[in-house]
């Protein structure tokens, strides 16, 4: 989906009072818990509250041999006054509130920004590296490296409209050395954050919640392209967020959106977060890749495509170690614009999903969203070798009732005759972008017979389960064991469960074999597998940790949990209090220290 399906709401040069303070950030490091919401941001003071759990002792830890000089922080947050804004710029700022507040205010809930910025959901203030405290066991030395998730978190309060998707992008990384660690949130330095921050106010068009309805969609536009022939931006620089995943390849660690190019960004000895810029691949990437590149992890290439609203709708790549890109694979056997947030790869081949979910321009003039559903689309899974330089070996199967946005993993059998894909289907793809407190996804094992066109399905698990990941060794080939996010409801995380693949079809049974909930009022997010021995071949596949960031939104309090992925009860085994809340997000990733060090 393009970026141009919607628009940020632009705040005036005053607030009324009623609303919001009218005060600029400040950098006071009181302890209240309280949140401090301001004309132009949301800063969270650090918290005081301590969670009732066993503190380790100073004898059991490591000593620590002495650590380098901290690095000099490299993104300040000074208290400064917001820039004055330029006449046209007035101008603009009036037409958009207008607009969000007589043309298309948020009516809706799910972009009515009192609903979707609510509780932990609520943005926060870049946080400098800051030390941690290990208030439970202790971190195994495998977590040496750095454990980074990303999600949205909007530079401005919005007025008007306002979706989840649409926050700018912010990594919380915790950085682990010796048994410490060091949390650090900075913003992914985009075009559109350093465009707005030294504007001091909105400026680029939103992706979600904009767009609907002729009207709206006129006027934002209208907007948009003045503010463009007016110079304060330039669309050339792309306009994405960078707010959904990350992914390490070709070198370099990658902060992605669909919406745009990948972000390069670093980890710094001293654990602060560094953008290094916008990354084309020497000008052999145009405007946009997957938030879901594939990772071989025997031959270290990375698979991706793009997709948007004009033909062809989908293309495919990949990128080499060294990190070149290969020539785009045009797709022009899918015929229509389709939502295509992720795909599999296996061995010999790449699967695509052509789902219920794409460009609907009737939803448009009728008032709705570009963006919707199709009931009357039979969705379709798409089969290509995964190193083909043309579509004419493509093969499409129809798979009635299989809308899947996440792919978890996929292999071949029988000589590479046939293909297993596992993802969740979503049952109520009405909802994904509407409701997603309605959303229910049950895990499903596909399998394509290439030979004969059969196409055989089983459910793994009824349960709503999402955000499944695996021993990141075992992309592509067969695997036995995947973590998944409960949702309850979707999408908060209200723990994770193991589940065994391996199960027969003819066993009809739930497979899920292990199970932790976080907790009353505690919800985390996506887990992330991490190998104790990686470099070990014999080592069993959950022989390792499940990391995530939890939240306990009675106390304000938010942790980063490892859990022993063998364990029945995914126990855990240590527990870090982080110095302030973590927003929910979206994906992660965990770079160990080897990598960490080459970025």
């Amino acid at each position: 989906m393009d970026a141009f399906s919607s628009t940020f709401l632009s705040t005036l040069s005053q607030h009324p009072k009623s609303l919001l303070s009218p005060n600029h950030y400040s950098t006071n490091t009181s302890s209240s818990p309280i949140l401090k919401v301001s004309s132009v941001r949301t800063e969270e003071r650090p918290q005081t509250t301590t969670i009732t759990t066993t503190r380790t002792k100073p004898s059991q830890e490591k000593p620590t041999p002495s650590q380098p000089k901290p690095t000099p922080k490299r993104e300040p947050i000074p208290s400064r006054k917001p820039p004055q804004p330029s006449f046209p710029a007035i101008i603009f700022n009036v037409l958009d509130d207008f607009v969000n507040t007589f043309i298309d205010p948020p009516m809706r809930s799910s972009v009515d920004p009192k609903y979707v910025l609510s509780n932990n959901f609520a943005p926060v203030d870049e946080l400098p590296p800051t030390e941690c405290e290990v208030v439970k066991g202790s971190l195994p030395p495998c977590l040496d490296g750095a454990y980074i998730r990303n999600g949205p978190n909007p530079q401005y309060l919005p007025r008007g409209p306002y979706h989840l998707f649409d926050g700018d992008g912010m990594l919380h990384s915790i950085r682990i050395s010796q048994g410490k660690a060091t949390l650090c949130s900075r913003y992914v330095k985009t075009y559109k954050y350093n465009i707005e921050r030294e504007a001091g106010s909105p400026v680029l068009p939103n992706v979600f919640s904009g767009f609907n309805g002729l009207a709206a969609s006129a006027a934002r536009g209208s907007i948009a392209a003045a503010r463009a022939i007016a110079g304060q931006f330039n669309p050339a620089n792309g306009i994405g967020l960078a707010n959904t995943s990350l992914a390490l390849f070709g070198g370099k660690l990658f902060a992605l959106g669909e919406s745009d190019l990948p972000y390069a960004v670093k980890i710094a000895p001293d654990g602060d977060v560094i953008t290094l810029g916008r990354h084309d691949f020497d000008g052999k990437l145009l405007m946009s890749m997957t938030a879901h590149p594939k990772i071989d992890p025997e031959t270290n290439e990375a698979f991706a495509f793009r997709y948007g609203p004009m033909p062809p709708f989908l293309n495919y790549f990949r990128i080499d170690p060294n990190g070149e890109k290969t020539q785009d694979v045009p797709i022009f056997s899918m015929t229509r614009p389709s939502f295509l947030h992720d795909f599999a790869i296996t061995k010999k081949y790449a699967l695509f999903s052509d789902i219920q979910i794409g460009m609907n321009p009737i939803e448009l003039i009728t008032g709705g969203s570009p963006v919707g559903t199709d009931a009357g689309k039979i969705p379709r899974l798409g089969v290509i070798p995964r190193y083909a330089k043309d579509e004419s070996e493509m093969k499409w199967f129809d798979v009635p009732g299989f809308n899947i946005v996440h792919a978890i993993n996929a292999w071949d059998e029988d000589g590479g005759d046939t293909i297993v894909l596992v993802a969740p289907n979503i049952l109520s793809v009405e909802h994904t972008l509407e409701r997603m407190d309605m959303i229910h996804a049950c895990v499903e094992k596909v399998k394509i017979d290439l030979k004969t066109g059969m196409v055989s399905r089983h459910p793994v698990s009824t349960r709503n389960l999402d955000f499944g990941v695996i021993n990141p060794a075992y992309v592509g080939k067969k695997n036995k064991y995947v973590y998944a996010a409960i949702g309850d409801p979707m999408p908060k995380v209200a723990g994770i469960a193991k589940l065994d693949v391996s199960v027969a079809e003819v066993d009809r049974r739930d497979c899920i074999v292990a199970c932790r909930l976080f907790g009353e009022g505690c919800f985390g997010g996506e887990p992330f597998f991490v190998a104790k021995n990686p470099n070990n071949p014999t080592a069993d596949e959950d022989d390792g940790y499940v990391v995530s960031y939890v939240h306990n939104e009675k106390t304000g309090e938010s942790n980063f949990l490892v859990m022993d992925a063998k364990s029945p009860k995914l126990d855990i085994v240590a527990a870090v209090k982080l110095p302030r809340r973590v927003p929910y997000g979206f994906h992660g990733i965990f770079v160990r220290e080897s990598d960490l060090m080459k970025l």
